[in-house]
């Protein structure tokens, strides 16, 4: 039983139908704003010693709820819970906030504690040459499917992200071109080898190209002409998913991703492939140590006799 007085629960009962019925949330981030806002209900009742009532959600200080973050880390709640815990408050208190109940500025002006950076999920090698190879390809018109394959070619050849691959032009493949020069996030300029396999990825989806691709103008056209969508390739990316079998974390991006992670395990310095990623600070570049260290680790647990 929640130690609260019958209108608040009523309240906060409107709130959850209000996140399933407009928001339509996901039933797990229903169910976990539900416990949360519980877990937090009981709290603040030990806290004033009773039951709690509106006025003392109205009451509410910053301190308060820092306190019950501070309790919930105590008890092993992670960053993420934390994170997960104020922002299902703040909902709550913006609700009673619209109906006039409460001011919910407090919640407002405590930050969300800093989440961790999570590992990226690359492909293996195998999984990311299934990936980009032309006769893998779900589309049945041969030049489309010869797009998508260039496409995710350049994405794990080169390293680009997807809006930098999208936003190349034709005469950025001069013949014999070897290396690409790429605009990336704030206009940083970076210099990326062409592999011979993706030069001629791209070459075989210009020569099956219905369109005439003018120079100036986007190189991967969609199935009218119009410069191709991030979203079209995504959509791609996740029919593969379902026919390869690949996990949900198989997204284009993993497969920049994946040419790091690929590159750093067959020896490449980190300040080379920073260069290669267009990365501002080499510390971002770093994560994928973290990645390259979890396999290690999962190799010698599967392999040495005393793991």
């Amino acid at each position: 039983m929640i130690p609260a007085d019958e209108k608040l629960l009523v309240e906060r009962q409107a709130w959850l139908e209000s996140l399933a019925d407009e928001r339509r949330l996901a039933t797990n981030t229903l169910e976990a704003y539900e416990r949360d806002t519980r877990q937090f209900l009981q709290f603040l009742s030990g806290h004033i010693g009773g039951p709690v009532a509106l006025f003392d959600i109205a009451a509410l200080r910053p301190a308060d709820l820092r306190s019950f973050l501070a309790f919930r880390r105590r008890e092993g709640a992670g960053a993420r819970s934390l994170g997960r815990h104020l922002a299902g408050l703040r909902s709550l208190l913006r609700h009673l906030e619209r109906k006039g109940l409460v001011n919910a500025a407090g919640a407002g002006a405590i930050r969300s504690p800093k989440q961790p950076k999570s590992l990226p999920k690359p492909l293996s090698g195998a999984q990311a040459i299934q990936v980009v190879d032309r006769n893998t390809q779900m589309n049945e018109e041969p030049w489309i499917a010869a797009r998508d394959a260039a496409v995710l070619s350049l994405l794990y050849g080169c390293g680009l992200r997807i809006s930098e691959a999208l936003g190349l032009t034709p005469e950025t493949f001069e013949d014999k071109t070897v290396s690409l020069r790429i605009s990336g996030k704030g206009g940083k300029m970076r210099i990326v080898p062409l592999l011979p396999v993706v030069a001629e990825a791209v070459q075989t989806y210009r020569k099956l190209c219905p369109y005439h691709l003018e120079t100036g103008s986007p190189l991967f056209r969609g199935a009218r002409g119009g410069p191709l969508q991030p979203a079209i390739i995504q959509r791609e990316m996740q029919r593969l998913r379902s026919a390869l079998g690949l996990p949900d974390s198989a997204t284009p991006h993993a497969l920049r991703h994946s040419f790091a992670t690929h590159l750093l395990g067959s020896g490449g310095d980190l300040r080379t492939i920073q260069e290669l990623l267009g990365h501002a600070s080499l510390s971002t570049t770093q994560i994928y140590t973290g990645v390259d260290s979890k396999r290690l680790l999962d190799i010698y647990d599967r392999a040495h006799p005393r793991a």
